[in-house]
C-alpha cells in the first residue's frame, strides 16, 4: 500500500514519531479501515463537521493490558461534558447555524502509547491509499467507505498523552485544544504549533505555588513528581522560578517511577525524612501516586508531619485522599479557576441507560457508580453484586459531584465552535451550510481563528489564547481542612491571577491550629547571632553567637566594639562602658579610711602633746625640731589615704603625685638624719673627744630638708614631663563577660610610676635601716637608735609584704581596689609603727608619769663617749662569756 500524506507543515516532520506511525499504520488493511466505523473503543456522533475527542475513560491497565478500571470523574464526566457542549452548540441557532458538529471520541486509557495508536483514527482521511492492486474475490475493486475527516481534536487530559498526540496531529495540520494538559513544555510554539489549551500552563501554576510557599514563610521544601511530562516539567518549572525568585531552597527532588516497585513509596517517605526540616512537599503527581504517597506517610506514622502543596492534578478531588483525610489535613492545593456548570449537572443527572445509548461506556459507568451488575451477553455476572434495575438515578442513588475540569471541556468545545463560526462567516458569507472553501477545512487557517477567539466561557470568565496557545493563569487556592463540624473538606483560601491573594486567616492546620507550621532549613538566628551559611545551600545556616565584646554588624558578620564600649545585651549594637571609681562606701575604702582617721587623730594628739610640753626634758631630748618634721611626715602619710580614695581629677592627681612619696620621704629623711647623727657621734667618740660636724639641730634640719628636696625635685620634673591628668582605664576591668566590664576612672599613674614615686622613700628607709643596725649597740638610755631600729625592721617587713600583694593582684578583676587598699594600709601601718614606737611611749610618760619627765645631770660629750665605750666593752665581754672564755675576777668588795 502506498501512503501519500498531505502534511500541513512541510519540513517540520518529527522523524522518530513518523517512523513509529508508519510501523503502526502498516498494520492497517482495507478491512481495518472499513471496520473503523464500528470501532468498539470510540463514540461516533454524526455531523457536518467532525471533532475528535480524547478522554481517559479508563485508567492504565496492568502490565500487558492497555486499559484498567473505568474513571468516573476524569473519564465519564469529562467525556459527557463534550457531548453536552455539542448538544448545546447544535441547538444554538446563532452559533454555526445550519451546521451540525459531530464527533469521534476515543479512550486514551491514561497511556500515551495507547493514545497515539488510537489517535491515528483522526488522520485516516488525510492518508490517500492506493488500492489498485486490491481486488475482491469476484475480481471487483473493493468498496471502501470514506472515513470522516476530523478538523480538530478536543484533548487530551494528561500532558504526556497530549505531547504524544500533538506530535502526530501537527504533521497533518489538525488543531488541538486541551482541557487539562498543563505541562510547560507544550508552550513551545515551535514544536507544538497546533496545540492550544483552555487551562493555564504549569509555569503559571508553578509561579502560583512559589508565591504560596513564600507567603507561608517557607524557604526549604522538597518536590515530588510523577515520572512523565506533567510531573517532571511542573517540578522543573517550580525549581526554575524559585531559583529566579530567590529565598527558596529545594531540599530534595524525588521522581516517582511510572511502574513503581513494591515498597517504592516507603523509600520515598524515608528519603523525605532525611531532610525532616523540609516539611513542605511540592507534589506534581497523578491521583494514584498522590494516594500512595499519603498511604506511605500514614504507614510510617508521620501523619501531620508533611505539609503538602498539590498541583491541579490534586486540586479539590476526594479520590486521592479517601480514607487518608488525617494525612492530607492542611494540604494546600491549586486548581484553575472554575465554576460548577448547573446546566451540565441537570444534563448528567438525567442520563440513564435508556437515553444515553450513544455513550458506549455508560453501562460500565452505571455498574461502577451504583455498585450493581448488568446482564450483558457474553459476560458472567458477579454473584457478589446486586443486579442493576435500570431505575437507579445519578445523584439520588449515588454520590455525585461535578468533576473539576468539566468547565474547561465545555470551553474547549466552544472555542473550536467559535473559531469555525468565525471562519464560516469569513469564507462562506451568506451560505447556510458548509461552502466549498470550507470543504475540507484548512487546519492552519482554523488554527489562526482559534488563536483569535475571545468569549465568555461557561463559567463567565473570558476564554482566550496567547501567542503560544496558552490560556491566562487564573487559579483558586484550596486547603483541605478537618473539623468537628460537617463542613470538612476543601475550602477556598485565596486566588492567583498574575499575583497572589491569600487569606491567611482562613487557613487551618492540624488540630485546628491557625499558626502556619514551619518548613525551613534553619530557624532565624537569635538576637546577637550571625549566620554562617552552609556551602551550596543558601537557605541553610548555622547560628553563631557574637561572643566576647563583639556585636552583630550585619546578618553575616560580627565586629568588635570600640575599646570604650561594650555590646548591648542583645548584641545588636554597642553601648558605653560604665565608668566607676573607688567609692567611699566600698569595703575597700572603709578600712583604709578608718586606719587613716585613727592615725591622724593619734598623730594630732602626739603633736598637741609635744607642743603643750614643748620645753619638757623628754620632748627636748627627742629632738624637737626633727620630731615635728617626722610627725608632719607621718601625718601626710595618713592623709594620702584620702587622696588615693577621692574621685580622680587633675588637682587630686597632682596632689597624689606630690604627697604619695612626700610623707614617707619626710619621715624617713628625719629618721635617717637622726640615726646618722647618733652613728657619727659614737663612731667619732671612739677616735677622739671632738664632736663630729653637723650635729646641731639646725644642721640636722638642713640635712633633712636637703633629703626631702630630692623627692620634691623628682616630682616637679615629673610634673613638667607628664602633666597630671585623669584617664579611664577600660582594659583593667574587662572580663570575658562584657556585662561586668567597667571603665576605671583613675589618675594617669601606672604601677611602675607609682613604685618609682615611692622608690626614693624606699632608699631612705633601707639606708635608715642600715644605720639603725650599725647603731644597735648604743645604750638606749642615751639615744633613740634602738626604737628607730625596731621601727625600720617592722617597716621593712610591712613593705616586703606589700610588694607581692601589690603586683600579685595585677590580673585580678578588682586590681585597682586591692592595690589602692594595699598601698594605703601599708603606708598607714608603716606610719603607725613609727608613731607607736617613737612617740607613743614618750606621750605615755609625759601624760601618765610626769615625775619621770625631769631634768637629769648633764654630761659632757667625753662622759657620754666613755659611757658608750664601757657599754660596748661590756657587750663584748658578755659575748666572750657566751663563747666559753670566762675569766674569774677577784672579789673587790672585801
Amino acid at each position: 500500500i502506498t501512503f501519500n500524506i498531505n502534511v500541513g507543515a512541510p519540513g517540520q516532520h518529527v522523524g522518530s514519531l513518523v517512523h513509529v506511525m508508519w510501523i503502526v499504520m502498516m498494520g492497517f488493511t482495507p478491512e481495518t479501515w472499513a471496520s473503523s466505523e464500528t470501532q468498539p473503543h470510540s463514540i461516533k456522533i454524526e455531523g457536518d463537521i467532525t471533532l475528535g475527542g480524547l478522554f481517559p475513560v479508563h485508567s492504565r491497565g496492568p502490565a500487558g493490558v492497555p486499559c484498567g478500571e473505568i474513571k468516573k470523574e476524569k473519564g465519564i464526566h469529562r467525556m459527557e461534558a463534550m457531548l453536552y457542549a455539542l448538544d448545546q452548540i447544535n441547538s444554538d441557532p446563532d452559533l454555526l447555524p445550519n451546521i451540525t458538529l459531530g464527533a469521534r471520541i476515543l479512550d486514551t486509557c491514561s497511556r500515551d502509547t495507547y493514545a497515539l495508536e488510537q489517535s491515528l483514527t483522526f488522520v485516516q482521511a488525510l492518508i490517500q491509499k492506493d488500492n489498485s492492486d486490491v481486488r475482491c474475490s469476484n475480481g471487483e475493486p473493493p468498496i471502501i467507505p470514506k472515513p470522516e475527516r476530523v478538523v480538530g481534536v478536543i484533548g487530551a487530559s494528561a500532558s504526556s498523552v497530549s505531547i504524544m498526540v500533538a506530535n502526530v496531529l501537527r504533521l497533518f495540520a489538525i488543531p488541538q485544544i486541551s482541557y487539562a494538559s498543563t505541562a510547560p513544555e507544550l508552550s513551545d510554539n515551535n514544536r507544538y504549533d497546533f496545540f492550544s489549551r483552555v487551562v493555564p500552563p504549569d509555569s503559571f501554576q508553578a509561579q502560583a505555588m512559589v508565591d504560596i510557599v513564600k507567603a507561608m514563610g517557607w524557604n526549604y521544601v522538597s518536590t515530588l513528581a510523577s515520572e512523565g511530562n506533567y510531573g517532571e516539567s511542573g517540578v522543573d518549572a517550580f525549581i526554575q522560578i524559585s531559583r529566579e525568585a530567590g529565598g527558596l531552597c529545594i531540599a530534595q527532588t524525588i521522581k516517582i517511577p511510572r511502574e513503581p516497585r513494591p515498597g517504592e513509596f516507603d523509600k520515598i517517605i524515608k528519603r523525605l525524612m532525611e531532610t525532616s526540616n523540609a516539611r513542605g512537599v511540592i507534589i506534581f503527581a497523578n491521583e494514584d501516586d498522590i494516594k500512595r504517597v499519603l498511604e506511605a506517610a500514614k504507614k510510617a506514622n508521620l501523619t501531620g508531619h508533611f505539609l503538602f502543596v498539590g498541583s491541579d492534578s490534586w486540586g479539590a478531588k476526594n479520590s486521592p485522599i479517601l480514607n487518608l483525610e488525617d494525612v492530607a489535613e492542611g494540604a494546600v492545593t491549586i486548581l484553575p479557576k472554575r465554576a460548577s456548570i448547573d446546566g451540565f449537572d441537570q444534563y448528567f443527572t438525567t442520563r440513564s441507560l435508556e437515553n444515553n445509548r450513544r455513550n458506549i461506556w455508560f453501562a460500565e459507568f452505571w455498574e461502577d457508580d451504583f455498585k450493581c451488575k448488568l446482564t450483558r451477553p457474553g459476560i458472567r455476572g458477579n454473584s457478589g453484586l446486586r443486579k442493576c434495575t435500570g431505575e437507579e438515578r445519578i445523584s439520588r442513588d449515588s454520590a455525585y459531584e461535578q468533576e473539576g475540569k468539566v468547565q474547561f471541556v465545555i470551553d474547549a468545545v466552544y472555542a473550536m465552535a467559535y473559531a469555525l463560526h468565525s471562519m464560516h462567516i469569513d469564507l462562506c458569507p451568506g451560505s447556510m451550510g458548509i461552502c466549498d472553501k470550507m470543504d475540507p477545512v484548512d487546519g492552519r487557517m482554523l488554527l489562526s481563528y482559534i488563536r483569535a477567539v475571545n468569549f465568555n466561557g461557561s463559567a463567565g470568565t473570558g476564554v482566550m489564547f496567547n501567542e503560544n496557545g496558552d490560556a491566562p493563569g487564573r487559579y483558586d487556592i484550596f486547603q483541605y481542612q478537618l473539623s468537628n463540624t460537617t463542613n470538612s473538606g476543601y475550602k477556598i483560601i485565596g486566588q492567583w491571577t498574575n499575583h497572589l491573594r491569600l487569606n491567611a486567616e482562613d487557613m487551618q492546620w492540624s488540630g485546628g491550629d491557625k499558626l502556619v507550621p514551619d518548613s525551613v532549613c534553619s530557624f532565624p538566628c537569635e538576637s546577637g547571632e550571625r549566620k554562617r551559611m552552609v556551602k551550596g545551600v543558601p537557605c541553610c545556616w548555622h547560628c553563631e553567637l557574637c561572643d566576647g565584646y563583639q556585636y552583630l554588624l550585619d546578618e553575616f558578620n560580627c565586629d568588635t566594639c570600640p575599646f570604650d564600649m561594650r555590646p548591648t545585651p542583645n548584641r545588636t549594637s554597642c553601648r558605653p562602658t560604665p565608668i566607676i571609681k573607688l567609692e567611699w562606701s566600698s569595703p575597700w575604702a572603709i578600712i583604709p579610711v578608718f586606719l587613716a582617721v585613727l592615725g591622724i587623730l593619734a598623730t594630732s594628739g602626739v603633736i598637741i602633746t609635744f607642743i603643750r610640753f614643748n620645753d619638757t626634758p623628754i620632748v627636748r631630748a627627742s629632738g624637737r625640731e626633727l620630731s615635728y618634721v617626722l610627725l608632719t611626715g607621718i601625718f601626710l602619710i595618713y592623709l594620702i589615704t584620702f587622696l588615693m580614695i577621692a574621685e580622680p581629677s587633675t588637682v587630686v592627681c597632682a596632689f597624689r603625685r606630690l604627697f604619695l612619696g612626700l610623707g614617707m620621704s619626710i619621715s624617713y629623711s628625719a629618721m635617717l638624719t637622726k640615726t646618722n647623727r647618733i652613728y657619727r657621734i659614737f663612731e667619732q667618740g671612739k677616735k677622739s673627744v671632738t664632736p663630729p660636724k653637723f650635729i646641731s639641730p639646725s644642721s640636722q634640719l638642713i640635712i633633712t630638708f636637703i633629703l626631702i628636696s630630692v623627692q620634691l625635685l623628682g616630682v616637679f620634673i615629673w610634673f613638667g614631663v607628664v602633666p597630671p591628668h585623669t584617664t579611664v582605664d577600660f582594659d583593667e576591668l574587662r572580663p570575658p563577660n562584657p556585662e561586668y566590664a567597667r571603665g576605671i576612672l583613675k589618675c594617669d599613674m601606672s604601677d611602675l610610676s607609682l613604685i618609682g614615686c615611692l622608690s626614693y622613700s624606699m632608699v631612705l628607709m633601707v639606708t635608715c635601716t642600715v644605720y639603725a643596725i650599725k647603731s644597735r649597740g648604743v645604750p638606749e638610755t642615751f639615744n633613740e637608735a634602738k626604737p628607730i631600729g625596731f621601727t625600720m625592721y617592722t617597716t621593712c617587713i610591712i613593705w616586703l609584704a606589700f610588694v607581692p600583694i601589690f603586683f600579685g593582684t595585677s590580673q585580678s578583676t578588682e586590681k585597682m581596689f586591692i592595690q589602692t587598699t594595699t598601698l594605703t594600709v601599708s603606708m598607714s601601718l608603716s606610719a603607725t609603727v613609727s608613731l607607736g614606737m617613737l612617740y607613743i611611749p614618750k606621750v605615755y610618760v609625759i601624760i601618765f608619769h610626769p615625775e619621770q619627765n625631769v631634768q637629769k645631770r648633764k654630761r659632757s660629750f667625753k662622759a657620754v663617749v666613755q659611757a658608750a665605750t664601757v657599754s660596748t666593752h661590756l657587750s663584748q665581754k658578755s659575748s666572750d662569756k657566751q663563747n666559753g672564755e670566762t675569766k674569774v675576777e677577784p672579789d673587790r668588795s672585801k
